[in-house]
Protein backbone atom coordinates (compact mmCIF):
# COMPACT_ATOMS: atom_id res chain seq x y z
CA UNK A 1 0.00 0.00 0.00
CA UNK A 2 1.16 3.62 -1.17
CA UNK A 3 2.17 5.86 1.90
CA UNK A 4 -0.87 7.99 1.53
CA UNK A 5 -4.07 8.61 3.06
CA UNK A 6 -6.37 11.24 1.92
CA UNK A 7 -8.42 13.26 4.56
CA UNK A 8 -11.34 10.88 3.11
CA UNK A 9 -9.86 7.85 3.87
CA UNK A 10 -8.60 8.82 7.35
CA UNK A 11 -12.45 9.78 8.74
CA UNK A 12 -13.69 6.73 7.15
CA UNK A 13 -11.44 4.61 9.00
CA UNK A 14 -11.61 6.41 12.09
CA UNK A 15 -15.26 5.97 12.10
CA UNK A 16 -15.35 2.05 10.93
CA UNK A 17 -13.33 1.70 14.40
CA UNK A 18 -16.21 3.42 16.23
CA UNK A 19 -18.79 1.59 14.57
CA UNK A 20 -16.74 -1.31 14.95
CA UNK A 21 -16.39 -1.38 18.79
CA UNK A 22 -20.30 0.22 18.91
CA UNK A 23 -21.49 -2.65 17.30
CA UNK A 24 -19.76 -5.62 19.23
CA UNK A 25 -19.99 -3.96 22.86
CA UNK A 26 -23.91 -3.77 21.87
CA UNK A 27 -24.76 -7.21 19.72
CA UNK A 28 -21.58 -9.45 20.46
CA UNK A 29 -20.79 -8.74 16.68
CA UNK A 30 -17.63 -8.33 14.08
CA UNK A 31 -19.05 -6.37 11.27
CA UNK A 32 -17.61 -6.60 7.96
CA UNK A 33 -16.22 -4.03 5.88
CA UNK A 34 -18.63 -1.75 4.40
CA UNK A 35 -19.76 -2.07 0.47
CA UNK A 36 -18.51 2.09 0.18
CA UNK A 37 -14.96 0.96 1.52
CA UNK A 38 -12.46 3.60 -0.87
CA UNK A 39 -10.39 0.39 -2.50
CA UNK A 40 -7.06 1.82 -1.51
CA UNK A 41 -8.29 0.76 2.03
CA UNK A 42 -9.24 -2.95 1.06
CA UNK A 43 -5.10 -3.17 0.15
CA UNK A 44 -3.18 -4.63 3.61
CA UNK A 45 -1.62 -2.86 5.57
CA UNK A 46 0.15 -2.06 8.74
CA UNK A 47 -2.13 -0.36 11.30
CA UNK A 48 -2.14 0.66 15.44
CA UNK A 49 -6.28 1.43 16.68
CA UNK A 50 -5.80 3.45 20.20
CA UNK A 51 -8.69 4.26 22.65
CA UNK A 52 -8.33 7.12 24.65
CA UNK A 53 -10.80 7.85 27.64
CA UNK A 54 -11.36 11.77 27.87
CA UNK A 55 -11.13 12.43 31.77
CA UNK A 56 -11.04 16.68 33.23
CA UNK A 57 -10.65 17.94 29.62
CA UNK A 58 -7.76 15.36 29.33
CA UNK A 59 -7.04 12.07 26.94
CA UNK A 60 -5.62 9.41 28.99
CA UNK A 61 -5.21 5.70 27.21
CA UNK A 62 -7.53 3.25 27.68
CA UNK A 63 -6.48 0.40 25.15
CA UNK A 64 -4.33 0.20 21.88
CA UNK A 65 -3.82 -2.91 20.06
CA UNK A 66 -2.65 -3.43 16.34
CA UNK A 67 -0.79 -5.09 13.40
CA UNK A 68 2.90 -4.48 12.98
CA UNK A 69 3.05 -5.96 9.59
CA UNK A 70 0.92 -5.64 6.19
CA UNK A 71 -0.96 -9.16 6.99
CA UNK A 72 -4.64 -7.97 6.46
CA UNK A 73 -6.85 -5.46 4.56
CA UNK A 74 -6.25 -1.78 5.92
CA UNK A 75 -10.25 -1.71 6.65
CA UNK A 76 -10.59 -4.79 8.31
CA UNK A 77 -7.34 -4.43 10.26
CA UNK A 78 -9.25 -1.37 11.75
CA UNK A 79 -12.28 -3.22 12.81
CA UNK A 80 -10.12 -6.23 14.09
CA UNK A 81 -7.97 -3.76 16.15
CA UNK A 82 -10.21 -1.61 16.84
CA UNK A 83 -12.51 -4.18 18.77
CA UNK A 84 -9.39 -5.84 20.64
CA UNK A 85 -8.26 -2.54 22.03
CA UNK A 86 -11.55 -2.03 23.82
CA UNK A 87 -11.78 -5.69 24.66
CA UNK A 88 -8.44 -7.48 24.86
CA UNK A 89 -5.29 -4.79 25.91
CA UNK A 90 -4.51 -6.81 28.95
CA UNK A 91 -3.23 -3.32 30.58
CA UNK A 92 -7.08 -2.21 31.12
CA UNK A 93 -10.50 -3.70 31.70
CA UNK A 94 -12.78 -3.88 28.78
CA UNK A 95 -14.35 -0.90 27.75
CA UNK A 96 -18.29 -0.81 28.69
CA UNK A 97 -20.80 0.50 27.08
CA UNK A 98 -21.75 3.24 29.83
CA UNK A 99 -17.97 4.96 28.83
CA UNK A 100 -18.18 4.95 25.10
CA UNK A 101 -19.14 8.82 25.00
CA UNK A 102 -16.32 9.23 27.06
CA UNK A 103 -13.61 7.67 24.76
CA UNK A 104 -11.99 9.31 21.32
CA UNK A 105 -10.64 6.74 18.67
CA UNK A 106 -7.17 7.24 17.03
CA UNK A 107 -5.85 5.15 13.95
CA UNK A 108 -2.29 5.09 12.66
CA UNK A 109 -1.39 3.72 9.22
CA UNK A 110 1.88 2.45 9.43
CA UNK A 111 5.00 2.00 6.70
CA UNK A 112 6.43 -1.22 6.66
CA UNK A 113 9.24 -1.82 9.57
CA UNK A 114 12.63 -1.17 8.30
CA UNK A 115 15.94 -2.30 10.91
CA UNK A 116 18.28 0.33 11.45
CA UNK A 117 21.44 -0.88 10.18
CA UNK A 118 24.64 0.47 12.45
CA UNK A 119 28.14 -0.29 13.08
CA UNK A 120 28.58 0.56 16.70
CA UNK A 121 24.92 0.69 18.59
CA UNK A 122 25.88 4.23 20.05
CA UNK A 123 25.15 5.07 16.88
CA UNK A 124 21.00 4.44 17.12
CA UNK A 125 19.68 7.80 18.37
CA UNK A 126 21.74 9.38 15.32
CA UNK A 127 19.32 7.65 13.12
CA UNK A 128 16.05 8.04 14.71
CA UNK A 129 13.74 11.11 14.34
CA UNK A 130 11.57 12.21 17.20
CA UNK A 131 7.98 12.53 15.82
CA UNK A 132 8.82 10.93 12.87
CA UNK A 133 9.66 7.78 13.77
CA UNK A 134 8.47 4.44 15.46
CA UNK A 135 10.06 1.96 16.96
CA UNK A 136 10.12 -1.82 17.20
CA UNK A 137 13.02 -3.50 19.65
CA UNK A 138 13.24 -7.31 19.42
CA UNK A 139 15.57 -9.50 21.31
CA UNK A 140 15.57 -13.02 21.19
CA UNK A 141 11.31 -13.78 21.54
CA UNK A 142 11.13 -10.38 23.38
CA UNK A 143 9.41 -7.32 21.24
CA UNK A 144 8.33 -3.92 22.30
CA UNK A 145 6.61 -1.40 19.83
CA UNK A 146 6.28 2.15 20.39
CA UNK A 147 4.21 4.60 18.10
CA UNK A 148 5.76 7.59 16.57
CA UNK A 149 3.38 9.61 18.25
CA UNK A 150 4.23 8.47 22.10
CA UNK A 151 7.41 10.02 22.12
CA UNK A 152 6.37 13.10 21.35
CA UNK A 153 3.46 12.78 23.64
CA UNK A 154 6.03 12.26 26.16
CA UNK A 155 8.93 14.94 25.43
CA UNK A 156 11.10 11.70 25.27
CA UNK A 157 14.79 13.01 23.47
CA UNK A 158 16.27 9.66 21.03
CA UNK A 159 17.90 7.98 23.68
CA UNK A 160 14.87 7.90 26.38
CA UNK A 161 12.40 6.97 23.43
CA UNK A 162 15.26 3.69 22.69
CA UNK A 163 15.03 2.99 26.32
CA UNK A 164 11.07 2.76 27.02
CA UNK A 165 10.75 0.98 24.14
CA UNK A 166 13.40 -1.39 25.37
CA UNK A 167 11.05 -1.72 28.77
CA UNK A 168 8.20 -2.06 26.58
CA UNK A 169 9.67 -5.28 25.03
CA UNK A 170 10.40 -6.60 29.03
CA UNK A 171 14.16 -5.58 28.71
CA UNK A 172 16.40 -3.61 30.78
CA UNK A 173 15.88 -0.04 29.22
CA UNK A 174 19.90 0.04 27.83
CA UNK A 175 19.33 -3.04 26.26
CA UNK A 176 19.14 -1.53 22.84
CA UNK A 177 23.20 -1.17 23.22
CA UNK A 178 23.96 -4.66 22.72
CA UNK A 179 24.29 -5.91 19.31
CA UNK A 180 22.30 -8.85 19.37
CA UNK A 181 19.05 -6.49 19.97
CA UNK A 182 17.46 -5.54 16.26
CA UNK A 183 15.79 -1.86 16.64
CA UNK A 184 13.27 -1.38 14.02
CA UNK A 185 11.88 2.07 12.45
CA UNK A 186 8.49 2.69 10.52
CA UNK A 187 6.42 5.76 10.12
CA UNK A 188 2.75 6.80 10.56
CA UNK A 189 -0.14 8.74 9.33
CA UNK A 190 -2.63 9.43 12.61
CA UNK A 191 -6.13 10.12 12.13
CA UNK A 192 -8.09 10.89 15.44
CA UNK A 193 -11.25 12.45 16.56
CA UNK A 194 -10.75 15.58 18.69
CA UNK A 195 -13.56 14.38 21.16
CA UNK A 196 -16.45 11.45 21.09
CA UNK A 197 -18.07 11.34 17.95
CA UNK A 198 -16.60 15.00 17.10
CA UNK A 199 -14.59 16.07 14.28
CA UNK A 200 -11.44 13.99 12.62
CA UNK A 201 -8.54 15.43 11.99
CA UNK A 202 -4.85 14.20 10.88
CA UNK A 203 -2.48 14.61 14.18
CA UNK A 204 0.50 16.53 13.73
CA UNK A 205 3.36 14.64 15.51
CA UNK A 206 6.44 16.98 15.08
CA UNK A 207 7.08 18.56 18.21
CA UNK A 208 6.72 22.28 17.63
Amino acid sequence: MGFQLTQEEGEFLVKLSRRAVETYLKNDKMINAPGNTPSRLLQRGGVFVTIKKILHDQKKLRGCIGYPYATTKLAQAVIECAISSATQDPRFHPISTDEFDQIVFEVSVLTPPEIIGVDNPRQLPSKIIVGEDGLIVEKGILKGLLLPQVPVDCNWNEEEFLSRCCIKAGLTPDSWLIKTTKIYKFQAIVFEEEEARGEIKRKELYRK
